[in-house]
């Protein structure tokens, strides 16, 4: 017997192995990518721009990249949680609670969801605003313990750390495209030009 027909037997043998690997591989579950690498293949299909921090200085870096990039340090930015617009201070934003008067929008979500890479809000974010009377350009800053499976997932999160007041005003954002790009499957949404600041802390 040959070394080849020794290794891999005859053609007609394998033929019948090769079809029950095609059998067995067409029932066995497919290998799921890890939670994070799903998240950013879904959130920049959407749209979305991503930058990945290993600490918070770096978030402070990346935040300066976009502000240079865009031309925003002499705009304001719409900070309404407090605890943000102490943590960002080193960054001299000229942070404003004015709507009307801001050119972007800094914030955090209540969680990052893997399977549509959308990002969960609530009242603890945008109060109660809705998302097309926000400005459209969005800085969200997030840490990578807040990715999720599923927005179910997400919503139970939220029940559990808010026992005494589940916050309100709870939605997503999803379609992060330009404005002047149409897309039949965000008709009816607020689409944002969006900046990830992913802060490593697992």
């Amino acid at each position: 017997m040959s070394l080849f027909r020794k290794f891999f037997g005859s053609k007609s043998k394998r033929s019948e192995e090769e079809l029950k690997s095609d059998d067995r591989g067409r029932y066995m579950p497919e290998i799921k990518l890890p939670i994070d690498e799903r998240f950013t293949i879904n959130f920049k299909a959407n749209g979305g721009k991503f930058l990945y921090c290993e600490n918070l200085n770096e978030a402070f870096e990346n935040l300066g990249h976009i502000i240079k990039e865009n031309e925003w340090s002499e705009e304001q930015v719409l900070v309404l949680d407090s605890n943000l617009d102490d943590k960002f201070k080193s960054c001299d934003l000229l942070s404003t609670k004015n709507i009307n008067t801001s050119t972007f929008f800094l914030t955090t979500c209540e969680n990052l969801i893997a399977n549509d890479g959308s990002l969960l809000i609530s009242s603890k974010q945008i109060f109660e605003k809705k998302l097309p009377e926000l400005p459209f350009n969005v800085v969200v800053f997030a840490t990578t313990s807040q990715i999720v499976e599923n927005i179910g997932e997400g919503l139970r999160g939220i029940k559990t750390k808010n026992k005494q007041k589940i916050p309100t005003n709870i939605t997503t954002i999803k379609h992060f495209k330009s404005s002047n790009e149409k897309d039949f499957l965000s008709y009816g949404s607020s689409a944002k030009n969006l900046y990830l600041l992913l802060l490593e802390d697992l």
